[in-house]
């Protein structure tokens, strides 16, 4: 027993700088595994079925995928999915300029960093409501600007041509200030020295910022870009809120189409859905390895 504990004790003693991380590690590396990687596959194994959710499976192989190739309201939610992707995306630099804007040492700032800070921290759903209120023909704030100006009135939200991009404007309102956040928390992380440096080198405006203070904003930028291709992938609470879908499921994205035809009131196809599911996460996983793969290569390259 004395030579086995000291054995354990040196073999501890031994490992204890690798195995310590590991230790802290382990019960978030638990949860992960549990909640994120195993329902990952699960939804894959269930695409090749025909599930109702209750009654017994029956295997179907990739009938969904073959069934996904040929649905239009799939590709119509593809489509918005994409445009979410792409005008999203504008979060990014909006929310570099309000924090290039907001990092100023003037009287009052702080008032303006809370109220652009606002957005962040109110509920999605909160937000939707508002914006539905802002486009309401009858007593909206934008259609009453609309109609004072064109003389006509436009219901965005029952409007085939503009419904997608009203519900995007509305999900970029509280993205620019998270994006802002994360700039806000990068520049006062910037080095003064290399500000100094550059001025002495008479770097400024436009060049000071482009070679010096960005290049500085590439963890915070790629967060940032990580977070809002996200958000744009899985935009689903404000398609629930303001349209459901609609007007004719003109507003659909893939997380909304996948709870229509797996989880809502009229919802059975637990195996279509998780194939709409699995092709959004994977849609997902190609845009977030492309942009890690892109900031190894130029940190590399630094």
């Amino acid at each position: 027993m004395g030579r086995s504990s000291i054995n354990q004790q040196t073999f501890w003693q031994r490992n204890q700088r690798v195995m310590a991380p590991w230790l802290f590690l382990a019960p978030g590396l638990l949860m992960f595994a549990i909640y994120v990687i195993i329902p990952i596959f699960q939804s894959v194994w269930i695409s090749f079925y025909d599930w109702d959710g209750l009654g017994q499976k029956t295997w179907i192989g990739i009938a969904n995928y073959v069934e996904l190739a040929s649905d239009e309201a799939f590709y119509t939610s593809l489509t918005n999915n994409l445009i979410w992707l792409v005008l999203y995306l504008l979060a990014v630099p909006a929310g570099l300029a309000a924090a290039m804007f907001l990092n100023q040492t003037v009287a009052g700032i702080r008032i303006y960093k809370s109220l652009f800070f606002f957005p962040f921290v109110i509920s999605q759903v909160v937000v939707g409501l508002i914006f539905t209120w802002f486009y309401a023909p009858d007593f909206g704030l934008l259609s009453a600007l609309i109609k004072a100006l064109t003389g006509t009135e436009v219901a965005i939200l029952a409007d085939e041509r503009f419904v997608t991009y009203g519900i995007i404007a509305a999900g970029l309102w509280p993205q620019i200030a998270y994006c802002m956040i994360l700039y806000l928390t990068g520049l006062n992380n910037i080095n003064p020295e290399q500000i100094e440096a550059g001025r002495m080198d008479n770097a400024s405006g436009w060049s000071l910022f482009w070679f010096i203070v960005l290049p500085q904003l590439r963890p915070a930028t790629f967060i940032a870009i990580v977070v809002t291709v996200i958000g744009a992938l899985r935009s689903f609470d404000l398609v629930s809120v303001m349209t459901a879908g609609g007007p004719y499921g003109s507003s659909r994205v893939l997380s909304f189409y996948m709870y229509e035809q797996a989880l809502s009131e009229y919802g059975f196809r637990m195996g279509y859905g998780a194939a709409i599911a699995v092709v959004l996460f994977f849609i997902m996983m190609v845009f977030i390895t492309f942009f890690i793969i892109r900031m190894l290569r130029q940190e590399r390259n630094a």
